[in-house]
Formats: structure tokens, C-alpha cells, sequence
């Protein structure tokens, strides 16, 4: 099984929930529709990993968003989360009214930071993506369609959250294709404070 950190104790997500189209300018920049109500999907335990991946085949984007460990339906930690994303293979899947697994699902998708803990106080949370030091994508609370706690309402209608799974919370305007040898740098604040930084370098 794939495992996170949290605040120096490594933990098992079962899964990570993420969200799709939270953030209006990114719906633009894929031509979407904005959606009546959050958009849903999951990845598996296997997608989790700590580093960047290359495909040898398909072409990868990043998506970063911020992520937010679960437990009794509040927040317990947060960290930087990247969803890769094989956006040709996506869109293929989406031409047919097929489900996304292939694209979003696969092994090492969804890259994270360590995490560390919070009091579930989730609405000063931003995040900053930097490519080889230029600044790409920008996130926070308030750019948000559906705020975490409207996610949780939304998903436990229909599904559990296990004790530490992982809500990825969707991603702002700025995706792209992941290239081999760039440095990759997210930043996560509070209450404008530096909460935590990871550098990745792609594989």
C-alpha cells in the first residue's frame, strides 16, 4: 500500500477523492461546462506516489491542487497535491461518455507533498505552483466553486471517507504537460504563512 506523511507519522489513504471543474478559469481554459454540482471522481491507493513520472507513451499535464487529509469528515492535515492527468487519453474517454480511470487513475497520479496538520480550518488555505522558478498556477479558498465542507456533504451522500483519505480539492487555470528535468515547486500558506514547500524534479 501507498502511504503519505502527516506531520512526521506516515499514514494509508485508501483513496483519494478529487474534484473536478472547482475553479471557473480552468473550466474556461478546457472549454468545460461549468457544473450544478461538484464533479467527483477517484483514484486509487496505487495512484499515490512522492515523485514526478514521465509516461513512455502518453503525454502527462499537472494539475495542482490543494489536498486536505480526512478524518471523521473534518480536516486533519493539509498538503500540495498534483494530478496528473492524461489529457489526450481524457479526452478521448469524454468524446465517448466513458469513465476518466484511464487518464486519471493510473499508477503515480496523484503526487504529494507531505502534509501537516490543521484544526480543520481550511478557509485561509492558497497554493502556488512554480515551474522552473515562474510562477504557473494559483490557488485559494475563495476561488472556489464548492468549498471543502460542500465536498464532503456532496460525496458522503453516496460514499465514505476512510479515516486519512485524501480530498483533492481541484485545480485553478495553468495546467500543462509535464516535461523530463523541469523543477517543479509548490508552495502552501495560511493566513498567508508558509505552511510548507516541496520541490519535485521530473523523471
Amino acid at each position: 500500500m501507498q502511504t503519505v506523511w502527516l506531520s512526521g507519522q506516515e499514514i494509508i489513504p485508501s483513496k483519494v477523492v478529487c474534484i473536478g471543474r472547482n475553479y471557473v478559469e480552468h473550466i474556461a481554459e478546457l472549454n468545460n461546462e461549468v457544473p450544478t454540482e461538484p464533479v467527483i471522481f477517484v483514484k486509487p491507493n496505487s495512484a499515490i506516489s512522492s515523485q514526478i513520472k514521465t509516461h513512455a507513451v502518453d503525454e502527462v499535464h499537472y494539475e495542482a491542487e490543494i489536498s486536505l487529509i480526512v478524518k471523521d469528515n473534518q480536516f486533519i492535515g493539509a498538503g500540495i497535491g498534483l494530478d496528473l492527468t492524461k489529457r489526450q487519453v481524457q479526452s478521448v474517454l469524454k468524446s465517448k461518455s466513458l469513465p476518466w480511470e484511464r487518464a486519471k487513475g493510473f499508477d503515480a497520479s496523484a503526487v504529494f507533498s507531505e502534509f501537516v496538520a490543521i484544526n480543520n480550518e481550511v478557509d485561509t488555505l492558497s497554493l502556488v505552483l512554480s515551474i522552473n522558478d515562474a510562477v504557473i498556477q494559483q490557488a485559494n479558498y475563495d476561488l472556489m466553486i464548492y468549498k471543502p465542507n460542500q465536498i464532503v456533504d456532496a460525496v458522503k451522500e453516496f460514499m465514505s471517507f476512510e479515516t486519512n483519505d485524501i480530498l483533492m480539492t481541484g485545480t485553478p487555470k495553468g495546467v500543462g504537460k509535464i516535461k523530463q528535468g523541469d523543477k517543479f515547486t509548490g508552495q502552501l500558506f495560511a493566513q498567508g504563512e508558509l505552511l510548507l514547500s516541496k520541490d519535485w524534479v521530473v523523471l
